[in-house]
């Protein structure tokens, strides 16, 4: 299955706060908010969204088309990917943006605050998915990640014109649209993508209850952190995947990018959405146990034991053939 990422590339700048951010707010001087943080320690990271699934997808033996724009400070970043099993043939490299920043903070108890400079992904628009697919001879499925807003809106238009499956994965990018945007981004989607909160965001923003989203969708993946996954579906069927157990946590980062570049790894293969959802826990507990979306380590082996550990034999036989030929 030839799969294309399309969203943001970024460097990650990860610092942690060795307290509570809620011990440092004044109930009654929320409308005057100016904090500072002394952080213990600071991490430079590849990151960004598109490219964290693509690593995962490339790490677990798929060849990710990854499309998306970045800066001219792009060289290293491109080798690594590459050497990681990613294409990075169509990405657009702009002459006067650098690549995207994504600066966050997180405390103890893993609450974290963000801020994203866009940078060259405000070039993402001139993305065009119909010359891609067809010097390619085709793609089968586009994910749709955080974006330049009206990228996403563009590519979701073009797999629709194109008639290319599409998943849907608005994210963080859900405050910044308009209602109509919103349901354009959802609409024909055959997966969507959101965690628990931004699955109330989505609501709020299309203005439909979760049956009409689903009315509009194939399936519905909403990642409930360390309660694991559920799959939603129209006519009120719900699938619930348990997480794979954690070690300990050494970074948020990247996990739910883990858990899209599993999932869509299955989906590649031809397995159920339930066995997708499985492998995605999996490699989102190796994500949460490293520093770093993209610093996570892949083996057949490690994969299989945690999810034999957390699903039982059969669940893990059903991907014992794919993981021992790739990962």
């Amino acid at each position: 299955m030839r799969i294309a990422v399309t969203g943001s590339i970024a460097t990650d700048h990860l610092a942690t706060f060795p307290g509570r951010f809620t011990d440092q707010l004044v109930a009654d001087r929320l409308d005057r908010v100016s904090l500072s943080f002394l952080v213990d320690d600071l991490d430079i990271r590849r990151g960004g969204v598109a490219a964290n699934i693509s690593y995962g997808l490339g790490r677990l033996g798929l060849t990710p088309l990854l499309l998306g724009a970045v800066g001219p400070d792009f060289g290293a970043y491109r080798s690594w990917l590459e050497e990681n099993g990613v294409d990075t043939g169509f990405v657009h490299v702009s002459e006067k943006r650098q690549t995207a920043r994504f600066m966050c903070t997180t405390d103890l108890d893993q609450n974290q605050i963000a801020s994203f400079y866009g940078g060259a992904m405000a070039e993402a628009l001139g993305i065009d998915l119909a010359p891609v697919a067809a010097r390619l001879g085709g793609l089968d499925l586009v994910l749709v990640s955080p974006n330049e807003p009206r990228a996403m809106l563009r590519h979701t238009a073009q797999c629709h014109d194109l008639g290319i499956d599409f998943a849907a994965d608005p994210s963080q990018q859900l405050t910044r649209l308009e209602p109509e945007e919103a349901r354009t981004l959802v609409d024909g989607a055959r997966w969507l993508f959101t965690n628990e909160y931004e699955a109330a965001v989505l609501c709020e923003r299309t203005g439909w209850r979760q049956s009409e989203v689903l009315d509009h969708v194939g399936v519905w993946v909403i990642t409930l952190g360390a309660e694991g996954a559920r799959l939603l579906r129209a006519g009120g069927q719900v699938t619930d995947i348990p997480a794979v157990p954690v070690t300990a946590i050494a970074d948020p980062t990247g996990a739910g990018d883990a858990f899209r570049a599993g999932f869509f790894a299955a989906v590649g293969w031809r397995l159920p959405e339930e066995t997708a959802a499985r492998l995605g826990c999996a490699l989102a507990a190796l994500a949460l146990e490293a520093v770093g979306p993209q610093d996570y380590t892949v083996t057949a082996d490690t994969l299989l034991g945690r999810i034999r550990g957390a699903y039982g034999r059969t669940a893990a036989a059903a991907l014992a053939p794919h993981l021992e030929r790739s990962a």
